[in-house]
């Protein structure tokens, strides 16, 4: 099938948000006694806030029936850093443009809770681009469970396999491929080199580099 639709996900693909939410958690789990280490952390990048402390309080053994009210502490603090200090990836308009004039629906499935999103596409101006933004907040599962993708693909009426997804995080690549969609992973520089990465379609610095060319390798 021809690609016709793209998804995007959003923190650290979309908006540098990612060292805040790497701060807010540090910040967090230090309330426990906890520290980790970067290789630590990004083992976990892009799982839900629960499922995030879940893993991580079982890791050290925190009692979990205080993750309620870690998490939603944790939120208001990321929240409000993305809100006041994040900027844009690069090449967010490039990608943006490039999809919307060839005509292809454009969809946006995070893990982060809808209120996030909106927070985002407003600061960055780009909510008129999507003509469907899901999240995993409320689902019974989160990336790397596929559940999300597929939802974006259904309300933009949309066939999984006419889909390419966008993504920064190991877990939304597996997320995405789960899904039956080509995927574009966009590591962190310090992850570029990491052979996991191989499950992806494509992989690049930037949405910046995304050219016509690759397009047509994709398709």
């Amino acid at each position: 099938m021809p690609l016709n639709t793209v998804i995007f996900d959003m923190d650290g693909l979309l908006i540098d948000s990612e060292p805040f939410w790497q701060l807010a958690g540090m910040e967090t789990l230090r309330q426990f006694n906890v520290t980790l280490s970067p290789i630590q952390y990004h083992h976990t990048t892009g799982l839900r806030t629960p499922e995030w402390l879940d893993y991580w309080f079982g890791v050290f053994g925190v009692d979990k029936s205080r993750i309620p009210a870690a998490a939603a502490a944790l939120h208001a603090n990321v929240f409000e850093k993305i809100r006041s200090d994040a900027n844009p990836m690069p090449g967010v308009r490039h990608a943006l443009d490039f999809f919307r004039t060839r005509q292809f629906r454009i969809g946006l499935a995070t893990s982060s809770p809808l209120t996030l999103a909106k927070i985002v596409t407003d600061k960055l101006n780009i909510g008129d681009y999507f003509d469907a933004v899901t999240s995993a907040g409320e689902l019974p599962f989160g990336k790397p469970h596929p559940q999300v993708y597929m939802d974006c693909a259904a309300a933009l009426s949309a066939d999984p396999l006419e889909c390419l997804a966008f993504e920064d995080s190991f877990n939304g690549l597996i997320a995405a491929k789960a899904a039956r969609m080509k995927c574009v992973v966009i590591p962190v520089a310090d992850q570029y080199v990491l052979p996991k990465w191989g499950a992806a379609d494509l992989k690049l610095h930037s949405l910046q580099d995304f050219t016509p060319e690759h397009l047509n390798h994709l398709q």
